[in-house]
């Protein structure tokens, strides 16, 4: 029974022990303990507040990157854009430029036709004058065959002809 009523002597040296303990411990070991608890308590809260400077910093970076996405989209739709236009110009004066073309081809078509009508009426002419000529150089040479009747045929057209 002895562990459950213990003696006065053994309290007292049990309490000496103790106090010379807590003496020794808060002498040498509790500064030391709690400094590092505070030293602990700093670098968390340094930590933490990196942390939260680098959430802050990732919040920025997020809206500049979403605010440099939207200015190349904005970037990217205005090139587009530009491009569109100057295709569309392209097309447009190559149109204006084919039609000028085609006119100036049709233009010197029909001049060409012309000029080729022209050419096929004068040959066309030439050809009717120089067989009229043939007609009419045959008939004079079968109807003159005859001096009676060239005699007769120059008195006619002297009758015809009015002297002044």
């Amino acid at each position: 029974m002895e562990l459950i009523t213990p003696a006065i002597g053994q309290i007292f040296w049990m309490t000496l022990a103790f106090l010379a303990l807590l003496f020794l411990l808060r002498k040498f070991a509790w500064k030391p303990i709690l400094k590092s608890l505070k030293d602990r308590e700093a670098l968390i809260h340094d930590a933490l507040h990196a942390a939260d400077k680098a959430k802050e910093e990732m919040r920025q970076l997020q809206f500049s990157n979403e605010e440099l996405l939207r200015q190349a989209k904005d970037e990217r739709d205005a090139i587009l854009n530009d491009a569109r236009k100057v295709r569309d110009s392209i097309i447009e004066e190559s149109k204006e430029k084919a039609k000028e073309e085609a006119a100036r081809i049709i233009t010197s078509a029909k001049e060409s036709i012309e000029n080729e009508k022209m050419a096929a009426m004068t040959d066309l002419k030439n050809q009717l004058a120089e067989m009229s000529l043939e007609i009419a150089t045959k008939i004079l040479e079968h109807e003159l065959a005859d001096a009676k009747r060239q005699e007769a045929f120059v008195k006619q057209q002297l009758a015809k002809i009015n002297f002044n």
